[in-house]
């Protein structure tokens, strides 16, 4: 079936004749995305998985060989548990709306724009005298570009996330793209505990004991993009937001390695800007500090 509407539809025609309650897909860089808002606005609930977990799955399965067919058993494998799981909701795909998926795809395309920029200006170096004004050329269309998509993106915030947008932006160190990238891929920020929202980001330290052995914590999975992101927001709010300066301070001061501080002040952000947008509050310097001194 080919990857439209109405390979959707065929689909869909499919799952709801097999009274299919729970579709579990890989995600695939975007390209699932039409396929999970046909489904989610058809009436059936979906997970979308990190391809590494459908993986971990199949080998815990004893399913080492990898092609279509097999992959398609193991997530029809992997849909049976999670449909049947206690906590079956966390593992449910939030249904988009219709301006976040707008935003979601301008987030996208301005990636794809920075990225070919990055590509065409690394070429420049080993290029030739005529090489060097094609690229130069292009590098000029790119710059172009990535202004009316970013004035698009600036346009659709106020136009539809305008109280999120200036909620965020009172932040020192959380710029315009940490702020697009929040509201377009972490729809969750401000509805869940400090916890999940750390977990979902991927900046949870993970246990890793076995007996009286107590490993060393770790953070694993979560969504990179958003993770990302807020380590960039991190980096600028050790060097200019106070908050996150003096913790991370803090932690260096009394011995702490230097990626576990930085882990941790992304985890402080990260749970000062839920907090934020679930209580609709502005940043507030003196509360955070506070509550920094006395952690």
């Amino acid at each position: 079936m080919v990857n439209d509407a109405t390979g959707w539809d065929a689909v869909i025609a499919m799952f709801k004749q097999a009274e299919v309650d729970l579709v579990v897909i890989e995600a695939t860089g975007g390209y699932e995305r039409g396929l999970v808002n046909a489904l989610q606005g058809a009436g059936i609930a979906v997970a979308r998985v990190n391809p590494r977990q459908a993986r971990d799955f199949a080998k815990s399965m004893g399913a080492l060989a990898k092609t279509d067919r097999v992959d398609a058993r193991i997530l029809r494998d992997f849909a049976d548990v999670l449909a049947r799981h206690k906590d079956r909701s966390t593992y449910i795909t939030p249904m988009l709306d219709e301006q976040r998926q707008e935003l979601a795809a301008l987030m996208t395309r301005r990636r794809q724009l920075v990225d070919m920029r990055v590509a065409e200006s690394n070429r420049l170096e080993h290029a030739g005298k005529r090489a060097v004004r094609s690229i130069k050329t292009v590098l000029r269309t790119l710059d172009k570009q990535l202004v009316a998509v970013e004035q698009d993106v600036g346009e659709h915030l106020d136009r539809h996330f305008k109280e999120q947008r200036t909620l965020l932006d009172s932040v020192k160190g959380v710029g315009p793209v940490t702020i697009l990238t929040l509201t377009a891929a972490l729809p969750e920020l401000g509805r869940l505990g400090r916890r999940q929202i750390a977990k979902l980001v991927g900046v949870a330290p993970l246990a890793d004991d076995s007996g009286p052995r107590k490993g060393r914590r770790r953070i694993w999975g979560g969504r990179a993009d958003v993770r990302t992101v807020v380590y960039m927001a991190t980096m600028a709010a050790i060097r200019s937001n106070p908050v996150i300066k003096v913790f991370h301070n803090r932690l260096v001061t009394s011995g702490k390695p230097k990626k576990l501080a930085i882990v941790a002040s992304m985890r402080k952000l990260l749970t000062i800007l839920n907090a934020m947008l679930r209580d609709q509050s502005m940043w507030d310097a003196a509360k955070h500090l506070q509550t920094t001194k006395t952690a």
